[in-house]
């Protein structure tokens, strides 16, 4: 399963993508596409791929199964 992240953006990011949630595209092998400036791959809620700056990405909780 693909991890969730929330993207912050900075100052010039798309205002739709601020604070977007996404999901973390992944490779045949289950790992995520990362790139050696620190990019990642991934695809927002709305259906749209970007790669964006992996440091600005936060990783959201998992929900609690009870």
């Amino acid at each position: 399963m693909a991890t969730q992240y929330t993207y912050l953006g900075d100052r010039i990011t798309d205002p739709q993508l601020k604070g977007a949630s996404c999901t973390a595209v992944l490779r045949e092998d289950g790992k995520c596409i990362r790139g050696r400036n620190g990019s990642q791959l991934v695809r927002f809620d709305s259906g749209r791929e970007a790669v964006v700056i992996g440091r600005l990405l936060r990783k959201l909780k998992p929900p609690i199964n009870v």
